[in-house]
Order: structure tokens, then sequence, then C-alpha cells
């Protein structure tokens, strides 16, 4: 049994190099295309640059973000990193998702 050790042991590694990285990557991959399918005219979401917009338009391979009123961008659909919520939308379970956003919790007129 001990002449097969160092075998064994390369196939562990083979497995913790090879095949988990790409099970991650897989499934990192389906939630990206989730994602992309759920995207609807009026969603908040956040490019891969890190600009804020609101889709205005979508296409096949391209969607349209509104950055600014009346300003509409086209973009390549992989560009869409993230869909944002709302700073204090709720989430399920009852909490402020928007607690932790650019204003520290507070009101973005300044009051305390």
């Amino acid at each position: 049994m001990e002449q097969y050790f160092p075998i064994l042991m390369l196939a562990l590694l083979a497995l913790v190099l090879f095949v988990l990285p790409a099970r991650q990557r897989k499934r990192m991959q389906a939630q990206q295309q989730e994602m992309q399918n759920s995207l609807t005219v009026g969603t908040p979401v956040m490019t891969t640059a890190g600009m804020h917009g609101t889709v205005a338009g979508l296409a096949e391979k391209t969607v349209d973000l509104e950055i600014a009123p009346g300003v509409v961008v086209t973009m390549a659909r992989p560009a869409i990193m993230e869909i944002r919520r709302p700073l204090g939308a709720v989430d399920g379970d009852g909490t402020d998702s928007g607690s932790s956003g650019t204003t520290g919790g507070r009101p973005a007129d300044g009051t305390v």
C-alpha cells in the first residue's frame, strides 16, 4: 500500500487543482447567466467598470443603460456585473439591505 501513496497524493492534488475550480467556474457562469436572463427594463445595475445605471432597453447582445436623466449608453450584456437594489430596500428576512450604502446609513440629504 505504501508504494501507491505518491500516486494517491498526485490524484488528490489533481482533484484539488483541476476539478474543484472547474466546478466553481461552472457555478459562477450559471449564476451570471441567470442574472442576465433576469434583466428587465427599469432594473438598477452596475457594470464591470463600476458604472451605475438603470436598464432602459434590452437586445440579444447589448443593453441600453440610462446613467443620468436623458443619457443612455449601449453596452455589451456581459458588461453587467450585478443587479443593484435601491438604498433602503428590504430583504426577504425583513432586514434593511441598503444600510451599508455609501451614505453610511444616513439619509441622502445629510440630516442625522
